[in-house]
């Protein structure tokens, strides 16, 4: 039995940043206090990580992401079949970089193969290579071909090969079962968040930001369906709503050189401020200067952006989209309306910027949600998930 214990497979690790970062050390960590053999294999952005890994009190290996796509998957998998007859189960933590070459090796080793879900792959892959302007649902549905197709394929036949396949969200867990997985596979695991709000208050943020006025906050990666785009084109009817209203917009990614033209367009330089990426404790500061918070976003799969918002204290108005319909309680913790629908975003916002007792109710009943939702509490049921394989 020496072999029993736990291999974790992911794209990143600390000191890389991002969550599946932060979620791949705290797994480890907390299956190594519960006495499990715990490895991790990643990829790095750092050649020479030795004097990193040494204050890990399990195995970490990596892979050097700077060698040719190819290259560093091949290197990836060959190290992965070295490493897994050391333990009994590999957790991939996505489905392409991890999960594909975990999958290989654990039919071929004869290893316990699980895999977390966030998202669809090849969805994400078809928007940002303008192959689909559909959103997840109705991609679904659709006829797939050429590379897309493919992706679309392997996802469904890598979740096949898995024992146990862990999504954060029942919708997710609707989304896996299209790709022809059996129910009794797919385990659903709520996320949880650890995100700390700013001591700062409002107008301390706001000046430490060089912020005027009311902010309108959202922020996330700068892709189609978040929805910035239509945020940005009902600013000139929300400067109606109260003119010093400033739409706040942090994040990177590859519509930022449309929303620069859209500000430009529409001469919105002095209302909607695009901020860039930020890290975890200057969103919190930014969260901090908000008086709302919006999230219009076409596909959630579980929105840690909800919970960031409730922890903090701020309002929140969204979307009824993917899983955002089990965080949000209509009129209680929050208001969802449909996607991009522009009347019914500017006439929510009206609504509750005019009414303090409404924005202090979606306040307060938000801060339980987030207490629900905790990191302790997903780490908890995830431990006892992987344990169960063993």
């Amino acid at each position: 039995m020496a072999n029993r214990g736990i291999l974790i497979v992911t794209g990143i690790f600390p000191p890389d940043i991002g969550g599946p970062a932060s979620y791949a050390a705290t797994i480890s960590k907390e299956l190594y206090n519960q006495g499990i053999k715990v490895g991790v294999l990643s990829y790095s952005k750092k050649f020479n990580t030795k004097k990193i890994d040494a204050q890990y009190q399990y195995k970490v290996m990596r892979v050097w992401g700077g060698w040719p796509i190819w290259i560093k998957h091949a290197i990836f998998g060959l190290k992965l079949l070295m490493v897994l007859p050391k333990y009994d189960t590999v957790f991939a933590l996505n489905i392409w970089s991890a999960g594909f070459p975990a999958r290989i090796a654990s039919r071929i080793l004869k290893k316990k193969f699980i895999v977390k879900i966030v998202g669809d792959y090849a969805w994400e892959v078809a928007v940002g290579k303008g192959k689909t302007n559909l959103l997840l649902n109705d991609f679904q549905k659709s006829k797939k071909r050429g590379w897309i197709g493919m992706l679309y394929k392997f996802q469904g036949l890598i979740c096949k090969g898995a024992h146990i396949i862990i999504v954060p969200s029942e919708y997710l867990a609707d989304i896996v079962e299209g790709w022809g997985i059996p129910r009794v596979k797919i385990k659903v695991v709520y996320n949880g968040s650890d995100f700390k709000a700013s001591p700062l208050l409002k107008e301390q943020a706001k000046k430490k930001l060089g912020l005027t006025g009311n902010v309108l906050f959202t922020w996330g990666r700068l892709v189609p369906w978040k929805g910035f785009r239509m945020l940005i084109k009902i600013m000139p009817q929300l400067a109606e709503v109260n003119q010093f209203l400033r739409l706040v917009i942090v994040g990177s990614g590859p519509d930022k050189h449309i929303l620069e033209a859209m500000i430009k367009n529409l001469r919105l330089e002095r209302k909607v401020i695009l901020a860039g990426r930020k890290n975890l404790k200057e969103v919190a500061e930014y969260l901090a200067a908000a008086d709302l918070t919006v999230l219009n976003s076409g596909y959630e799969g579980f929105s840690h952006q909800i919970l960031e918002a409730m922890i903090a204290g701020v309002p929140l108005i969204t979307t009824n989209a993917g899983g955002n319909k089990e965080i949000i309680h209509q009129g209680q913790n929050g208001i969802m309306v449909k996607y991009n629908d522009e009347f019914n975003l500017i006439e929510v916002i009206r609504a509750v910027w005019n009414n303090p007792e409404l924005q202090a109710h979606f306040i307060e009943e938000g801060k339980k949600t987030a207490a629900y939702f905790s990191v302790e509490k997903m780490f908890k049921e995830t431990v006892a998930l992987l344990q169960a394989q063993l």
